[in-house]
């Protein structure tokens, strides 16, 4: 019963109640984030949903207008500390996760879910395998079970394997824990960055990307 239709009862009412502290962080944030480099307030991207479906998700910009794309050697996103292609303001909103409330507004269309499986890209429809292939019976979620584990600092099997958990054992007690530890994670400032990024630390410093 929660899963299918408590849950996304709990997603309307959450995100109608975000939209108050989002659009304070709108009012401070988005002139900043324009300022910096006169670019868009929001980064959208192309997400994989519930059953494999695309949607645009947004977050608050956080990197200079044409970052260029830097992947690490597994083929995941580097997310280092040394990262040129991040903002001053930007490096506070990851540290803080403050560039994934804009994902409120993903929750209230229905793309997204609160709590689930962080959104893949695209490119995992190429040829996915049966582990990944499970995180789509949910929605994504601006936060998750990976997320309340590791947040950023584990990409791959790891992740999905998180993800897998998850989708096998959706409970309103299960999303209350990960929001509330989700929370904990992101006040100590645990886990901001992936491991294999910090392998790839001397490979951005040499090709340093000025905006």
């Amino acid at each position: 019963m929660y899963k299918n239709f408590f849950k996304r009862l709990f997603d309307i009412v959450f995100a109608i109640v975000g939209l108050i502290p989002f659009g304070i962080i709108f009012i401070i944030f988005a002139p900043i984030i324009y300022l910096t480099d006169q670019g868009s307030v929001f980064y959208v991207s192309q997400r994989v949903g519930k059953n494999e479906k695309v949607f645009k998700m947004l977050k608050f910009r956080s990197m200079y207008v044409n970052a260029p794309d830097i992947r690490n050697t597994d083929g995941s996103t580097y997310n280092g500390i040394m990262d040129p292609r991040v903002s001053k303001v930007g490096h506070f909103l990851r540290k803080t996760s403050l560039d994934e409330t804009a994902q409120i507004l993903n929750v209230l269309i229905g793309d997204m879910s609160v709590v689930g499986p962080r959104p893949a890209t695209p490119i995992i429809l190429k040829n996915p395998t049966d582990l990944q292939r499970q995180r789509f019976a949910a929605r994504p979620g601006i936060t998750g079970y990976s997320q309340m584990m590791y947040r950023n600092s584990v990409q791959g099997e790891k992740r999905y394997l998180a993800d897998q958990f998850y989708v096998e054992h959706i409970g309103f007690l299960l999303d209350l824990m990960i929001l509330w530890k989700t929370v904990l994670k992101v006040l100590k400032h645990e886990d901001i960055y992936n491991e294999v990024s910090q392998t790839a630390e001397e490979k951005v410093k040499e090709k340093p990307y000025e905006a």
